[in-house]
């Protein structure tokens, strides 16, 4: 059976909410955008630096993974992938670079996905130093 549309809009809600916290508490100010068909999700802050984050987000490890397609990639943002695991189960963070998750779509012709198998390594669960390693000055104009 397919999940509800309003469920996995609430598990990308989730999602967000997630990462907003785990930056928060690692000493970020963060932003949420809003909207549905938006290219960026958080806006992380510190002292005078900024990153820009998109998240995706799926309900657990029975998911195959998170759709994504090669072309909605942008440059200079940071990608976290999150696995919402069972309640009472802190969830899965996967964080990647735009040129990394562009390598790991696996593109098909009308859809692309990116496998939770790909991502389940030490190069990518819980690498928060990415989001330090992409901060860049805050535009002054």
């Amino acid at each position: 059976m397919a999940t509800p549309r309003a469920e996995t809009n609430s598990s990308h809600l989730a999602g967000e909410y997630f990462v907003a916290a785990e930056l928060y508490r690692r000493g970020y100010s963060v932003a949420m955008t809003l909207g549905n068909a938006k290219a960026i999700d958080l806006f992380a802050e510190r002292e005078t630096q900024t990153v820009n984050v998109q998240v995706k987000a799926i309900r657990g490890r029975k998911s195959v993974g998170w759709p994504i397609t090669r072309r909605k990639v942008k440059d200079k943002v940071v990608y976290v992938f999150v696995c919402l695991n069972t309640p009472g189960t802190s969830p899965d963070f996967y964080i990647c670079t735009s040129k990394e998750t562009r390598r790991k779509v696996k593109q098909y012709p009308t859809r692309g996905i990116i496998n939770l198998s790909q991502l389940n390594t030490g190069q990518f669960l819980d690498r928060w130093d990415k989001i330090d390693a992409a901060l860049r000055p805050v535009d002054s104009k």
